[in-house]
């Protein structure tokens, strides 16, 4: 074979691989993530899921390489947004879930757009953020103990409000009325702000509410705090026992929020996205600004997350059953 042939054929194949290789790049895959990241929280701006979305993305995108932008998608307590995540195909959008769209939407709903289980993959439970108990200041209980004392020995007189029907907050006191066999009416609003106006004004008598809305009332004497839903007490009110240090053990109410994806994400996505997960909110920077606002970083394997899933939908599910609580 002359060497201009040589030379030819040479040419012409390399020619050949060019064309072939742009066609087998999607089939070889790309290192992921390949683009920005869009992180959707089911939620209107504001509150505590906003502090724990905001707070997972900043270190998520130094984890990652890629930048990750909040997209808050409310409505439908949060079916909107679980529906549209679940049907994403792009492999680059993430969803922040939560108490209400994984354990108790379930149960409060004839039938969702989406399944909690089916159409997602767990990542990993990001925070938790405690659930105070409060009665208005002029109520006479100084702690949790003598707020059910009084509840049974008013049975029907007391009130508590809520932000709504299966809300947090309606869920933690319908818990602990369960916990406690008490009798309270509960009043739903829509939304925690006009909630808080009227226990502020003394028209409700208690209430829960989670602590990054309501600490500085708590400091100012407007509000007074007779227990806290979590399992130790918090830094931020070290003289004010939990629910089950007085009289209820294993009481536990935190709302928890943790990143989910489409199930359509590949595995090792998933491990990828899940390692930089924990990493991120274990950060100084990310544990300062969620204990802040008084919020309790957490971390975990994909693993973790779905069992504690499990276990908030079967604890869950009873206390729906119980309280016959219905979306508004």
């Amino acid at each position: 074979m002359s060497l201009n042939r040589r030379a030819w054929l040479a040419r012409n194949a390399g020619l050949g691989a060019g064309l072939v290789l742009p066609s087998l790049a999607p089939a070889q895959g790309t290192a992921w993530p390949s683009k920005a990241i869009r992180f959707v929280v089911p939620f209107a701006p504001g509150g505590s899921s906003e502090i724990v979305a905001r707070t997972t993305a900043v270190e998520l995108g130094k984890a990652l390489g890629q930048s990750v932008f909040v997209d808050n998608k409310p409505g439908g307590a949060g079916n909107v947004a679980m529906q549209e995540v679940a049907r994403a195909d792009d492999q680059h959008t993430l969803i922040l879930g939560h108490i209400g769209t994984l354990a108790v939407n379930p149960y409060i709903f004839d039938k969702l757009p989406y399944d909690p289980v089916k159409d997602f993959k767990p990542i990993s439970l990001l925070a938790k953020v405690p659930s105070l108990y409060l009665v208005r200041p002029d109520l006479p209980v100084n702690n949790l103990r003598e707020f059910i004392a009084y509840a049974k020995k008013n049975p029907g007189r007391l009130n508590y409000g809520s932000a709504g029907n299966g809300s947090a907050g309606h869920l933690a006191m319908e818990y602990l009325k369960m916990a406690s066999e008490t009798f309270i009416l509960h009043v739903p609003y829509r939304g925690t702000s006009p909630q808080l106006t009227d226990l502020l004004a003394g028209r409700l008598d208690a209430a829960s509410v989670g602590a990054p809305a309501v600490m500085s009332f708590i400091k100012a004497g407007k509000l007074r705090c007779i227990a806290t839903g979590t399992t130790t007490r918090i830094a931020q009110l070290p003289d004010v026992p939990t629910v089950a240090e007085q009289g209820y053990p294993g009481f536990e109410m935190t709302q928890w929020y943790g990143l989910l994806a489409p199930s359509s994400l590949p595995a090792a996505a998933i491990d990828k996205l899940a390692a930089a997960a924990t990493s991120a909110v274990r950060q100084p920077a990310a544990t300062e600004k969620l204990s802040a606002d008084a919020a309790i970083a957490v971390g975990g394997t994909p693993a973790e997350f779905a069992r504690f899933i499990a276990a908030e939908q079967t604890r869950w599910k009873a206390v729906v059953a119980r309280a016959k609580i219905k979306p508004d």
